[in-house]
């Protein structure tokens, strides 16, 4: 018999809290959720208050019978699934299936795993919370409702094996209506004027001043005329103005800003956040990482307090308790934060430090004193202008919190370093080094990176800590947004020179609408969501999205009855995906661009069966439609009439090589050369379909067949040995076999390959 079985949710985690109990405790995992709600039909009895049906996948099978073997051999069972909706669920699950008793089985919980966590939460066990396990049952029926109602709509109205879910939905419709914001942005120019000053020193190298001029221009004319006023004007001091101030740290970390600041400091995905948090939780470096409280525990506060004293001094210290501003913040009780505030470094994957040393320095910043700084402003007078030259200073007089860690944003701004003005008097006469005039042109609103779409669903209240990374990756994976990056491209800008009493002007050429990680919406994406906002405008509204979540606080909180959530929710809902089944049209995104120049014949773009489509003609006329597919960065609602066009000059011939037309065209993996069967790939950003001519594609042809050459070492007909990237391997049968350590590929016989193979095989077999 076993004294005592704890089941946790994954291995890792078992592992770090079996070390800290004694030899009368055996810690075993779930492997995750154990059950789930039917696959086949609804899964739910709607006539019978939406009660659920759950079923165990054929995956867990094995799982769940070897923890009902132990729990039959255990004197006592605790459950340590994690502490929030559907840790409690799983808690729940576990109970039900092993056949345990509800009221005695000891549920127990903790932030961190640590051995006086894992000591307080085994001294001090509760009930599984049946308020937090109608919450996760409500969002999954909810969701599951929604899926199943709206998805067969979609196949009808819109094309087959498409999807919709309640926040996912919010999240595309969020990311649509950004990119039709920046459509229809319309970009103005204006010059905007900068100027160094110099200060003048005896005997000294002269101070200088950056301003910038408090008016903008136009065009190009005006910022010239004023330019000219500059050359003939005396300049001083007007009013000094400085000013104390403070700055204050952030707060601990929450799941969202976690993944805000780990892509603007580490480059991180919100999954990958997420993946390397759960592996430092589970490790026992860090407290649990799905929270949206930014509390920290009274014994983090002593510890971040006598470390900061210790290391810093306590000048540096200021202890704070930060109040939680989102709403239901009940996911757990503390913020993401080290497990060992004396440890500001960790062991494990470059990823895993590279985390865990954001966490510590944000958690330690949020105890430390406000910095201190004095903010200097000067204006500049003309004599000749009532235009001024504003030049703004930033002096750190105290570092504080600064010493240790500096939140991002997600506008970086090169522009705005620190600068120190040299001291200055009211009335002290200055004159220009240089004064320059540049074009510039207002940017359209930014596109969502994945954390910022975080903090956009967290503003309005929408998803919890434990759904934003699902939703994000769910978005993505339904091919209703891509993550991409875009190059942009080149824009000439006018520069305006003032010199030595010299005007010059020069044109410069800079980058616009470079991408990096951005979300943009997919023609599917842009179809759905019109579809959904036409026919289900309550699923994806905002204000109704919020009204959900707070109604999945208040069942946790036992105040609401979840079934009559879900009844109130599902009548309406049903009698909206009745009367849209019913409508005849079909959304295909369909636009009419023109007419053919030479034809005349009608050009549309629309959603076809296997993506979006431009097409040349009609059906049912004597002549069959043209169709082509578009570009992987076209969109049906901005493509123009001369770039639908252009789709159908591909795929084109450029010639004969070696008695064999070779062919240009695009594909599912972008632009390629074919020839005699075989598909040459163009070099990204180097070469054009529209324009490659003969002797590049036959340079992209010999160049593929001697990397090919090179990777061949041996060909034993059926058998090849070939060079990777990795190394030798072996390849049979479209399979690939590794090589034993320490073989030399080039001894290899033909036996010896089919020995290896054989091998390779039982090993399969047998593991």
């Amino acid at each position: 018999m076993v004294e005592n079985l704890v089941i946790v949710e994954s291995p890792a985690k078992a592992k770090t809290i079996e070390k800290f109990l004694g030899k009368d405790f055996r810690v075993v995992s779930s492997f995750g959720h154990i059950r789930d709600l039917a696959k086949k039909n609804l899964g739910i009895d709607i006539e019978n208050n939406f009660s659920p049906t759950y079923e165990i996948p054929k995956d867990k099978t094995k799982v769940v019978n070897e923890l009902r073997k132990l729990a039959a051999d255990s004197n006592n069972i605790w459950i340590a699934s994690d502490e929030d909706r559907e840790g409690e669920a799983i808690a729940w699950h576990l109970v039900s299936v092993l056949n345990l008793d509800l009221a005695t089985t000891k549920r127990i919980v903790f932030h961190e795993i640590t051995k006086e966590a894992i000591a307080n939460a085994i001294e001090n066990p509760r009930q599984v919370d049946m308020n937090l396990v109608n919450s996760q049952q409500a969002r999954r029926i909810l969701d599951r409702i929604v899926g199943f109602e709206i998805s067969p709509v979609l196949w009808k109205k819109v094309q087959p094996a498409l999807s919709a879910g309640r926040v996912q939905s919010v999240a595309v419709r969020l990311i649509v209506e950004r990119e039709r914001e920046i459509i229809s942005f319309e970009t103005e120019s204006a010059f905007r004027i900068t100027a160094i000053f110099e200060i003048s020193s005896q005997g000294k190298e002269n101070a200088i001043i950056k301003a910038e001029a408090s008016k903008r221009f136009s065009d190009d004319k005006e910022a010239h005329k004023f330019i000219e006023l500059c050359r003939d004007s005396q300049y001083s001091v007007g009013n000094v103005t400085v000013k104390p101030g403070t700055r204050s740290p952030a707060p601990p970390f929450t799941t969202s800003t976690l993944q805000q600041e780990a892509y603007r400091k580490l480059g991180f995905s919100v999954a990958q956040t997420m993946a390397v948090a759960q592996k430092l939780y589970e490790a026992g470096r860090i407290t649990y990482m799905r929270t949206d409280s930014t509390n920290l525990s009274k014994l983090a506060l002593v510890k971040s307090r006598e470390m900061i004293v210790s290391e810093y001094g306590e000048k540096y210290s200021k202890t704070r308790q930060f109040k939680t501003k989102s709403k239901g913040a009940q996911e757990a009780h503390e913020a993401i934060r080290p497990a060992y505030l004396d440890h500001p470094t960790t062991t494990g994957t470059a990823n895993e430090k590279r985390l865990y040393e954001l966490i510590w320095k944000r958690t330690v910043a949020s105890q430390m004193s406000d910095a201190e700084i004095e903010k200097t402003t000067i204006l500049i007078d003309m004599n000749n202008s009532p235009v001024t030259f504003q030049a703004t200073g930033e002096v750190i007089k105290f570092d504080g919190f600064l010493t240790v860690y500096t939140e991002s944003t997600d506008t970086e701004n090169s522009d705005d370093e620190r600068y120190v003005i040299p001291p200055v008097k009211k009335g002290m006469p200055l004159l220009y080094n240089n004064i320059t005039g540049t074009q510039r042109f207002t940017a359209p609103p930014p596109r969502y990176t994945e954390a910022s779409l975080v903090k956009k669903l967290e503003e309005l209240g929408i998803g919890r800590p434990s759904t934003y990374a699902p939703t994000i990756s769910t978005i993505q994976n339904r091919g209703y947004v891509s993550r991409e990056d875009r190059p942009g491209e080149k824009r000439n800008i006018q520069i305006i020179t003032l010199s030595k009493g010299k005007i010059s002007s020069s044109i410069k050429s800079e980058i616009t609408g470079k991408e990096k990680s951005k979300l943009f919406p997919q023609d599917i994406g842009m179809i759905v969501n019109d579809f959904l906002l036409e026919n289900f405008s309550e699923i994806v509204d905002y204000h109704f999205t919020a009204e959900v979540e707070e109604q999945f606080d208040e069942i946790a909180e036992g105040n609401l009855k979840w079934t009559g959530m879900i009844d109130k929710f599902y009548k309406p809902f049903h009698k909206t995906v009745t009367n849209t089944l019913e409508k005849k049209e079909r959304k295909t995104g369909v636009r009419i661009l023109g007419n053919h120049p030479e034809t005349g014949e009608p050009v549309t773009v629309r959603m076809g069966r296997f993506g979006p489509v431009a097409q040349i003609g009609e059906s049912g006329n004597d002549e069959k439609p043209k169709y082509a597919s578009l570009a992987k960065n076209q969109l049906l609602e901005t493509i123009t009439l001369d770039e639908a066009l252009n789709l159908f000059r591909l795929p084109r011939p450029v010639g004969e090589h070696e008695g064999t037309e070779i062919i240009v065209g695009v594909g599912r993996f972008g632009p390629f050369v074919r020839f005699q069967g075989k598909f040459f790939s163009l070099k990204k950003g180097v070469d054009d379909p529209y324009t490659i001519t003969l002797e590049r594609a036959v340079e992209l042809i010999n160049e593929k067949n001697e990397n090919d050459k090179k990777k061949v070492l041996k060909d034993f007909g059926d058998i090849m040995l070939l060079n990777g990237r990795y190394g030798a391997y072996l390849t049979k049968d479209k399979q690939n076999f590794r090589l034993p350590k320490g073989t030399d590929a080039e001894k290899l016989t033909k036996e010896d390959c089919i020995r290896i193979i054989e091998n390779s095989d039982k090993t399969k077999k047998s593991s």
